[in-house]
């Protein structure tokens, strides 16, 4: 059953009037198949959210997919077939045309998939009823299982039986708190089904991969304020089992501090509120978040003046560490202080080797460095003279 609604996408809806995508709509729906915009696009529109990517589901197979795309000039890419996933490049730009699905097995990692031709059946496969929710190239919704409630009220919901949808691919339990960050009205609490069957399903977590968490985690950190689904990860287990040792104490007094001077949110920063056993491997962090973390737990205990601190740390770990050092210390935060740690990102030391000429070797680069930390000590406020003269 289609359930297209008579509700419909505002006009203005980006993807609706992406010359690209409603081509490649048309073209599968003249061979003869469903061409329907799913998944985040949908949803954020219903929610007057941007959106990023654009997917599209059809009843076609991939090879069905590839021959009629290809036919009409496009580049079909097998990206994912064995899941019914093809790319299609359409004047440049990508889609992802996914056939309708069913889950024939599952380990909670990966699933084994069956072509459908029954839209019921791909919404059935999907995690949450606000993902489950689908759009014709003029807009009009269509709406297998009810999610469009859930959606408008802001209520995250496991589609049909939790368990069920969470041992489908445990992912879904980090899935559930990150979007409950995001799009959770706070009126209405949190579903007791979804905590019902991630209490009962915490052991799949140790089941993922390092990779597959981390990516979730930084998300979640993210979000415009995480602290609520930390807090209730906690209680649940889930944070434990990812993160050992890990307290979201603190995280939401670095969110009012972010807010209070206009910061934008920084998931190191929060990770380092955050706190947690080997974080850099459990989340298998980049090399370039890695540093963040370190410098941004580094700094906020440090003595150093906001001008010291972003000229060692630079600006995103240096304005984390100010934020972060006050969380803990419980005070206030100032603009003034954040435009001190750009300003002291773009300084450089006054004092060079040429300017200690009768020193070499180890001595000269003792005293570069005992004038440096000189200066770091005067938050960068003491002159290239009054250094020398010290």
């Amino acid at each position: 059953m289609d359930r297209r609604t008579s509700q419909k996408l505002d006009p203005d809806t980006p993807f609706l009037n992406n010359p690209s995508a409603l081509a490649l709509c048309e073209v599968l729906e003249r061979a003869g198949h469903k061409a329907l915009f799913v998944g985040g696009c949908v949803r954020n529109a219903v929610m007057g959210l941007p959106a990023t990517d654009i997917d599209i589901a059809t009843d076609a197979t991939p090879r069905r997919v590839t021959e009629v795309t290809e036919a009409a000039g496009y580049r079909a890419v097998p990206t994912g077939v064995a899941h019914g996933t093809v790319t299609v490049v359409v004047d440049g730009h990508s889609f992802e045309v996914t056939t309708f699905r069913r889950d024939v097995d599952t380990d909670g990692r990966r699933a084994v998939v069956a072509f459908s031709e029954n839209i019921e059946d791909d919404a059935r496969r999907r995690d949450f009823t606000m993902n489950a929710i689908y759009a014709d190239r003029a807009g009009r919704l269509v709406d297998p299982l009810n999610g469009l409630p859930d959606l408008r009220a802001g209520h995250v919901r496991f589609i049909e039986d939790a368990g069920q949808r969470i041992r489908e691919d445990y992912l879904r339990t980090l899935r559930f708190f990150r979007f409950h960050a995001y799009y959770a009205s706070p009126d209405l609490g949190w579903d007791a089904d979804a905590l019902a069957g991630i209490a009962a399903n915490l052991d799949g977590l140790q089941t993922l991969s390092a990779e597959r968490v981390g990516a979730e985690m930084i998300k979640l950190l993210s979000a415009p304020d995480p602290a609520p689904a930390l807090a209730v990860m906690a209680q649940t287990g889930v944070l434990s089992s990812i993160l050992p040792g890990a307290d979201p104490t603190f995280v939401a007094p670095v969110v009012h501090l972010e807010q209070s001077v206009g910061a934008d949110p920084d998931p190191m920063t929060r990770l380092a509120a955050l706190g947690g056993e080997d974080a850099v491997n459990r989340l298998r962090l980049s090399r370039s978040d890695q540093k963040c973390l370190e410098q941004v737990r580094a700094q906020s205990t440090s003595l150093l003046g906001a001008r010291a601190i972003g000229h060692v740390a630079g600006v995103r770990a240096g304005v984390g560490a100010i934020l972060l050092r006050a969380a803990l210390s419980n005070t206030a935060v100032s603009v003034s202080s954040v435009d001190a740690v750009t300003e002291g990102a773009k300084k450089e030391f006054p004092i060079k080797a040429s300017d200690l000429p009768n020193l070499q070797g180890k001595a000269l680069g003792d005293r570069l460095a005992a004038l440096k930390q000189d200066w770091l000590a005067s938050d960068l406020a003491k002159s290239k003279n009054a250094l020398l003269g010290a």
